[in-house]
This record gives structure tokens, sequence and C-alpha cells, in this order.
């Protein structure tokens, strides 16, 4: 990592995590994660390669990124930046929504004057601890701003089968280690694969088997913050070996698994 480099990650709650960065050059690799990814600028510039664009994010402005949309992120000055993330899982903007699609957001920088008049700022006030209200009124805040940033007509479309779509989530996150047939999921979703294929995308924004991959990524880092080693995490969360999950966490969060450790490690003042 570069001189001052660092991620400090904030509080969360159940299908919320928010952090603080800073860095150099271009600490991120394309990658894409299975929730919203969604940002502000504190300082400096911000620049990202996202759906065939290259976007500049300046202090006080927005970023919203979308569920399995691959990006990157660089400094867009040699000063470097440093940005607060919310990383918001699908299902709960979807428990908002009730059942509706997910909304997408084209355009996915925000300017400053509209966060204010939209009440969404204090998403991003990473040290304050999320109780029960707190968390709806997040995910409610979020699913505001989706709703108000997408500027694409939503187009008409059969309801979800969100309750059995729900069902076969609910079994991904209990196992990510096991390795569920897609037979298995049929039967318990009531859906043929490719239904349940379209269906789960447009509920919850990613496929099955990227879901189950993340639930793993999300158990290697737990075990690795609780001072496993990689390898001993990898196998735990189900990796065939350490070269498979370090491939798998690049693609996921744009950085290798020793420099993501190195980046979250206790800083001494």
């Amino acid at each position: 990592m570069a001189g001052g480099d660092r991620i400090r990650n904030g509080a969360g709650a159940e299908g919320i995590e928010r952090m603080e960065a800073s860095f150099h050059g271009r600490p991120f690799a394309p990658h894409r994660h299975d929730t919203y990814a969604i940002g502000v600028t504190q300082s400096g510039v911000q620049s990202f390669n996202f759906r065939g664009q290259r976007w500049h994010c300046l202090p006080g402005q927005c970023h919203i990124l979308h569920p399995d949309e691959t990006h990157d992120g660089s400094a867009g000055t040699d000063e470097g930046f440093s940005y607060r993330m919310v990383y918001v899982d699908p299902a709960l903007v979807q428990e908002a929504l009730r059942g509706k699609p997910l909304p997408f957001v084209a355009n996915p920088v925000v300017q400053a004057d509209r966060l204010a008049a939209w009440g969404v700022l204090d998403v991003w006030d990473i040290d304050e601890t999320i109780d029960d209200l707190a968390r709806v009124d997040l995910v409610a805040a979020i699913a505001n701003l989706l709703i108000n940033a997408s500027s694409a007509p939503r187009k008409k479309s059969a309801p979800l089968a969100l309750d059995r779509l729900t069902q076969v989530r609910d079994l991904l996150i209990s196992a990510p280690a096991v390795r569920h047939s897609m037979d298995e999921l049929e039967r318990l979703a009531g859906l043929d694969r490719w239904s349940l294929a379209r269906q789960f995308r447009a509920a919850f924004g990613t496929s099955p088997s990227r879901f189950r991959m993340h639930r793993q990524l999300d158990r290697l880092r737990r075990s690795v913050a609780n001072g496993a080693s990689l390898i001993e995490s990898a196998l735990d969360a189900g990796f065939a070996d350490q070269s498979h999950m370090s491939r798998q966490f690049k693609r996921a969060y744009g950085m290798t698994p020793a420099k993501w450790a190195a980046a979250t490690a206790p800083h001494r003042g």
C-alpha cells in the first residue's frame, strides 16, 4: 500500500457495511460487488470506469454503483482521494420497494445539492450506531436515493416470485461453502432454472452463483479478521485452494487479499 493509504470500517448492521478510505494511484483493479456501493467523496478526485465511460466524482458528490456492474477506482490527481462508502444488500432495498425490480442508475455521479434535498447525507455518518429504527431509516433513504437518481422509465413486468426467491437466497446464505445443485434450487423455488436465474437477478441484482461466492468471501474476511491465515480461511469458506480464493477476491474487491489485509490493519497514531 502507498503511504497514507488505509481503510477504516464504520458501524454497520445486518446487510449494511460502511467504511472510510484514503488512497493514491490506482488501488482498485476492475471488479464488481453483489451489493449497491454508494459513496461520497470527501477530498480529492475519485475517478472510475463504469459501463464504458470514465467518471470523476468531486468532493461532496456521490457515486452509485449497481450490483454486479464492473468498475475500477483511481485517484484523479497526484494528491489522492478520500471517501466514505455504504454497501447495501439489494434484499433490503427489495423490502423497501415491496418486490419491484431494483432501480438502475445509469449516470452514477450525483450532485451534492441533490443529496441534501433527498435527505440521504446521514447514511455516511459511519460512526453512528445503526439500531433497528436507524436501519429502516437508512434503507428507506437509500431506496429514495436510487429511485430519484434513476431516470429510466419503469417497465411493466410480471410479478417476481419473491417469497420463493428469498428461500433460495436464505439457503445460499446458510451454507455458502456447499455446492447446491441447480435441481435442488429449482425444487425449492418452484421455478425452472432459467426463470430462477432471471428473477433472482431482478430481485437481488446478481446471479445465484455470484451471490453464493460473495457469501464465501464474507466468511473468509471474517475469518481473517479473527486471526486465521489466508489458506485456513480459504478452505473454511469452501474455496478449492488459496489461488482460487485470491482470484475471486480480486474480482470482487479490486485488490489482492494481502493488500486488503494491509489496508484494514489497525493503524497506530
